[in-house]
């Protein structure tokens, strides 16, 4: 099992930035992709970004490429989502996940943080 614990969320206004973080322990780090979801109020939670174990290849959903970016610091447990040019519609409780089996079957989860966009 790996603990995930995400941070970095708040309310900003549309335009502005926000870097999430997100903690793991557990597990050696390195070794599992990491991905980034989102639920917002009365929708099901939904992908945002994904990355690698090396960090070498990221994958985003349309309508957030060219604003965000994902990355890893495996020297420092950790993953990113770097939020740039934020909309109302990003708003949302964000979640960070693990995928220890590497099929994309994402089975460790943090608790979210809110990120509200207010226009």
């Amino acid at each position: 099992q790996v603990q995930l614990v995400e941070s970095g969320g708040g309310l900003v206004q549309a335009g502005d930035s926000l870097r999430l973080s997100c903690a793991a322990s557990g597990r050696t780090f390195s070794n599992y992709d990491m991905g980034w979801f989102r639920q917002a109020p009365g929708k099901g939670r939904e992908f945002v970004a994904s990355i690698t174990t090396s960090g070498r290849s990221q994958y985003y959903t349309n309508s957030v490429k060219g604003r965000f970016t994902i990355s890893r610091d495996n020297a420092k447990n950790t993953v990113y989502l770097q939020m740039n040019s934020l909309k109302p519609e990003d708003t949302a409780v964000y979640y960070c996940a693990a995928d220890l089996t590497g099929k994309g079957l994402y089975d460790n989860w943090g608790q979210g943080t809110q990120v509200t966009v207010s226009s």
